[in-house]
């Protein structure tokens, strides 16, 4: 009976329920064979405990190994009943009984403390989290004596360093904070020595305010559920968050954790998967993989958490469709079940959001837009307009990313780090992560004066955030506009980001304007990041012979000067990327350079990824950098087809600008658009502008209009 058995985190009826699946082609049928099979090519190998080794070596892999099948085995003996996995489960903890207190403390490489088996002891808790969960599956099964072994020489020492030793970790409202008292509360559960619990919910000082899990609800995540921290870690913390959530609920209902501060854990599951590009991997807001995405562990477990705790959101099966999988738990089952009731499942195009940062939800946003055309492609863009970050913030006020074709196309180089290979700096943040992937620069947005925004000061930067000033979600348009007021001494900036959809044209246009103002003269550098082949340009540009970088400090020192040339009237570069054709065109000014770019410079390991960019630069004070990216044609070199390899507009006019609006021309074949925005930073949706440039009157009601003339 489950009474004896006591798991923390499954129940008998959860067990059975499970056990009903086995065999079958369910949700939860196929990932309990992906489970069973995976585990078992593990217990086929010999077991190993190791001491110490570079971090991101072979000792740093195998405990995260270890805790991993730890915990699998743990639930597979509850399903299958078969012995050997918990026979695994019992040899390997008793290993680690008989290993933990010799281990000497590591060596500490960096700002986090070091655990006795990792080098920071974020691992530590992980390792802590997993192992509690599977020892508390085989607990019953195991000698009296077994079992003091394994809580005397392993969990109560792992406790203490958690919660004595290092305890300003454990308070720490951080991700890293998050896993310590998640595994403190589990390790806790599992032993039957419920204070642990206490403490990882309401902190050391039990206030709820210093530290503790409910505080970490409080203070880590927004009223829209957005993490400070981005997507990246967002995933990563969901895991515990989720673990747990599901814990609290079982061993303290008394706390609704579920109903927690407007239903902060609902909110920021939802908000994690609103975050996600079509494809299901996650922009790189802050420091970021490229290629993370939904069907993380961490992002698994929240979509069957949601589904059970959440079930209203239908959106959710076609998430798990992409996922492919689900957690083998009670919250798997409600999701499984679910599923297999819905007639058919289809990947959703998510709806377009705004996500307000900081606890009381008045620290900027971020912004996700989204089009589907009539073909079914879904174009995303992104612009973060919110807060820096904390440690992994990256200094991109108001930069963007652009998503269609089942590709990032304006993208983020992301953050500098080979992880966990072990000759990259051990897998840790490369120098290169501060001296170039976060610096303004490597961001699709303006640099000032060849310099990163708050001058690459994090405590700076954490004291500001964008403004808001509209955000326009639906319909054949949709926009988002903010203002970044004094990122650079002395410069206000604002960027106003516009899809539209046109009959013309099979993708929908990204009209880009940003708009900078300062009472002195600045270096104003526009610049996106593509990936691609360059197929033409207008600029007449020289290529260098001898390739020299950019500049010496903020990013400029890590990219070669490939070739510049003039500015033309209405800039004009297309290139090819997979299947789609994109062409950037830019209204430029008087003495305007543009300059194509490369990473490597200054980059003897070769730590960077080879990156292009192209950088339109300009001196004034005020300036308005208008842009549209069109997307267009097709090519498919296995057929030889090359459809549309120019695109349709050829002309950007900036008709005026200034504090209270800005107006502009885009012209084409076939097509001819006015775009009217309002600049004023009290605007509404009723506000109504009427302004004069160039002896010619512009009226409009609301934030935005886009006016298409018949050509």
């Amino acid at each position: 009976m489950l009474s004896t058995v006591n798991a923390v985190l499954m129940n008998q009826q959860e067990i059975e329920a499970i056990q009903q699946e086995l065999g079958k082609t369910s949700l939860m049928g196929r990932s309990l064979d992906a489970l069973i099979e995976d585990t078992d090519n593990y217990l086929a190998l010999p077991i190993d405990v190791p001491g110490h080794s570079p971090a991101g070596g072979y000792a740093h892999n195998k405990h995260q190994q270890n805790y991993k099948y730890i915990e699998q085995a743990g639930r597979l003996f509850l399903i299958t009943g078969d012995e050997k996995y918990a026979q695994f489960a019992a040899v390997l903890l008793t290993q680690y009984a008989d290993k933990y207190l010799v281990l000497g403390f590591q060596e500490q490489r960096n700002t986090n403390p070091p655990g006795r088996l990792f080098h920071q002891m974020l691992n530590e808790h992980v390792w802590l989290l997993y192992s509690s969960l599977g020892y508390s599956c085989i607990k019953h099964w195991l000698t009296e004596k077994q079992r003091q072994h394994i809580v005397e020489q392993l969990f109560e020492p792992m406790l203490e360093v958690a919660t004595v030793k290092y305890n300003f970790d454990f308070d720490r409202i951080h991700n890293h904070g998050v896993w310590a008292v998640a595994a403190t509360a589990a390790c806790g559960a599992a032993i039957g020595q419920e204070k642990y619990i206490d403490l990882a919910l309401h902190g050391l000082a039990g206030d709820d305010i210093q530290g503790g899990f409910l505080a970490q609800l409080s203070n880590l995540f927004a009223p829209s559920g957005y993490y400070i921290e981005g997507p990246y870690y967002h995933r990563y913390a969901i895991r515990p968050l989720c673990l747990l959530a599901e814990l609290t609920q079982r061993f303290r209902p008394e706390l609704d954790i579920f109903n927690f501060k407007g239903q902060v854990i609902g909110k920021t599951i939802q908000s994690l998967l609103s975050t996600a590009y079509p494809n299901g991997v996650f922009p790189s807001l802050n420091d970021a993989s490229k290629s993370m995405d939904i069907k993380d562990e961490g992002v698994v477990i929240a979509v069957s958490l949601y589904a059970k705790h959440y079930p209203e959101d239908t959106n959710l099966y076609g998430i798990a469709k992409i996922q492919e999988q689900i957690w083998i738990s009670g919250c798997g089952v409600a999701l499984s079940q679910a599923y297999q009731a819905q007639t058919s499942v289809e990947v959703p195009c998510l709806p377009s959001v705004e996500l307000n940062e900081g606890p009381e939800g008045d620290k900027g946003a971020q912004g996700f837009v989204r089009m589907q055309n009539s073909q079914g492609d879904i174009s995303q863009l992104v612009m973060n307009y919110g807060q820096h970050g904390m440690g992994h913030g990256h200094f991109d006020t108001l930069g963007m990313t652009y998503f269609n074709n089942d590709q990032e196309v304006l993208r983020d180089y992301g953050f500098g780090r080979w992880v966990n290979i072990e000759p990259k700096f051990g897998g840790r943040y490369l120098d290169e992560n501060k001296s170039y992937a976060r610096q303004t620069i490597a961001h699709n947005l303006v640099t000032v004066d060849g310099a990163c925004q708050n001058d690459f000061d994090v405590e700076l930067a954490d004291s500001k955030h964008g403004t808001p000033h509209f955000f326009i979600g639906e319909g054949k348009m949709q926009a988002m506009s903010a203002f970044a007021e004094d990122f650079y001494p002395g410069v206000e900036q604002q960027r106003s980001l516009v899809l539209v959809e046109h009959e013309q044209l099979t993708q929908p246009l990204l009209i880009d304007l940003f708009r900078l103002s300062s009472q002195t003269a600045h270096q104003y550098d526009y610049s996106l990041q593509y990936q691609g082949q360059i197929i033409r340009t207008n600029v007449e540009h020289k290529q260098h012979a001898i390739l020299n970088p950019m500049g010496d400090d903020a990013g400029y020192q890590h990219l070669w000067n490939v070739s510049e040339g003039k500015g033309q009237d209405t800039n004009l570069i297309s290139w090819l990327q997979g299947s789609s054709y994109y062409t950037w065109l830019s209204a430029s000014a008087a003495d305007d350079t543009l300059f194509f770019t490369r990473t490597g410079a200054n980059d003897p390991d070769f730590n960077l990824r080879s990156e292009t960019s192209f950088i339109l630069r300009r001196n004034a004070k005020n300036s308005l950098f208008a842009n549209v990216i069109e997307t267009h044609g097709y090519f498919n070199e296995a057929v030889e087809a090359s459809l549309d390899a120019r695109g349709k507009i050829h002309t950007i006019n900036i008709i005026g600008f200034n504090e209270q609006a800005t107006v502009i021309e885009v012209l084409g074949e076939g097509i001819a658009l006015t775009v009217m925005i309002n600049n004023a930073k009290d605007a509404t949706a009723t506000s109504k502008t009427t302004i004069e440039f160039n002896n010619q009157s512009y009226s409009w009601t609301g934030f935005l209009v886009v006016e298409s003339k018949r050509v």
